[in-house]
């Protein structure tokens, strides 16, 4: 993993644009509403952004009982996803998930490197997680990225990316089909919508081939999404597909 450095180690002459910024443009925690350093205080973080008990490793949601810490869920061990291994910062759950949502559908991009600090601390949280070699934020479609101005993704992934010293491939893979967003779809019908949606763009078929791909997601809900994601990568010679998600939606 790339060297951290932190902010006290940095030189005085790159320290004080910081402080002067915090004093000249005080910003306010998105939870809270008080005085913040961070799109989220200190206490907020510390209060909400935890990543909860024991988890699959392969899929993040919560074990159950009678299933060993570190062992694949047994849903994952009865049909295994195309993907190897998943790390979430926390549960999709409220306030967090106003937050997401206000990434999404609220442009308020600032909250994205915050995103991206949890994630940090959840792999942090995991020791022998191996890193991956490349960072593939969730593409999407043009209508969509159009409409919206930006992919949260990859506003994740590049936060995330320095930090850890993973590079970023936003052109990895493309969106081959237009799809209904996964949130209004059936859950029943959710494997079938995202069928087919990717494909591998030519020119990045040797930055895949035998590398472990990480996949860079917002959140992770029934993750058709990103099995189909991991089983085009696999398809395109990835030996391995880590998602790296924000917020995972306990089930129902």
């Amino acid at each position: 993993m790339g060297e951290r450095i932190e902010p006290q180690l940095l030189p005085p002459l790159l320290r004080w644009p910081r402080a002067l910024a915090r004093i000249l443009l005080p910003s306010s925690c998105a939870l809270c509403g008080e005085r913040a350093d961070d799109a989220v205080c200190v206490p907020c973080t510390a209060r909400y952004a935890l990543p909860g008990g024991p988890r699959c490793p392969c899929c993040a949601n919560p074990l159950g009982p009678g299933e060993p810490p570190g062992q694949a869920c047994g849903t994952c061990l009865a049909d295994a996803p195309a993907y190897d291994a998943t790390v979430v910062a926390a549960d999709y759950a409220a306030p967090l998930d106003g937050l997401v949502l206000g990434l999404k559908f609220g442009a308020r991009l600032p909250l994205a490197p915050w995103f991206a600090g949890r994630l940090v601390d959840a792999v942090l949280a995991a020791p022998g997680w191996p890193l991956p070699e490349l960072l593939c934020p969730v593409p999407l479609g043009a209508r969509r990225l159009r409409e919206r101005g930006f992919n949260q993704a990859l506003e994740i992934a590049r936060p995330l990316g320095r930090a850890i010293g993973v590079a970023v491939q936003p052109r990895l893979v493309t969106r081959a089909v237009e799809t209904a967003a996964q949130s209004g779809v059936a859950p029943r019908e959710r494997a079938a919508n995202i069928r087919g949606a990717f494909e591998l763009a030519p020119e990045m078929a040797e930055r895949i081939e035998g590398r472990h791909i990480g996949v860079v997601d917002d959140v992770m809900t029934s993750g058709h999404t990103l099995n189909e994601l991991a089983a085009t990568l696999k398809a395109a010679g990835a030996a391995r597909v880590s998602n790296l998600v924000f917020a995972r939606t306990p089930p129902h």
